[in-house]
């Protein structure tokens, strides 16, 4: 099973070496990582995505939990969350009617040009992991030269309106 793991943290030096080298030498696989600053200077949030059972899901949060420089974990694929993913990917593209059917594909897949090369394009585009491999599918075709990706990041939904009355 998939679980997305959320983690504030000190923003304050090696702590994602720390952290991730913890979870490296416990034998625990990180599909996916992603970290950033928060609205708070001194706080980062790492976002994990940990494949495993429920077992090995409350150890990795329980070491994660131990070490100083984490101020709080979260489980948030046990609530509704969004996430997304975003990836810059050049495809070797000429000018002509094949870069046209792929700035259509670009249009339906709601991403951007935003290098145009003569012999290539970089496109940006963000969402689900599904829809970012469904892209990189239809490029395959065209020839991928280079291709980079974020890693997910997740965010637990607001409270329904409704549900204040």
């Amino acid at each position: 099973m998939r679980h997305v793991l959320s983690a504030v943290v000190q923003n304050v030096p090696g702590v994602l070496a720390h952290i991730s080298g913890m979870l490296a030498s416990r034998g625990y696989n990180i599909d996916s990582l992603a970290v950033g600053e928060t609205e708070d200077p001194h706080l980062s949030r790492m976002t994990f995505v940990v494949v495993g059972d429920d077992a090995v899901l409350e150890q990795v949060r329980k070491q994660l939990e131990k070490i100083v420089t984490v101020v709080q974990v979260q489980d948030i694929s046990s609530q509704d969350y969004v996430e997304r993913d975003l990836m810059l990917i050049k495809v070797a593209v000429p000018a002509g009617p094949r870069r046209s059917e792929v700035r259509e594909l670009v249009e339906i897949f709601r991403g951007r040009i935003v290098d145009v090369c003569p012999e290539e394009l970089m496109i940006e585009i963000s969402g689900q992991e599904r829809k970012i491999e469904a892209f990189i599918d239809l490029m395959r075709p065209y020839g991928i030269k280079e291709l980079v990706r974020s890693g997910r990041i997740a965010m637990v939904r607001g409270r329904s309106r409704n549900a204040h009355g």
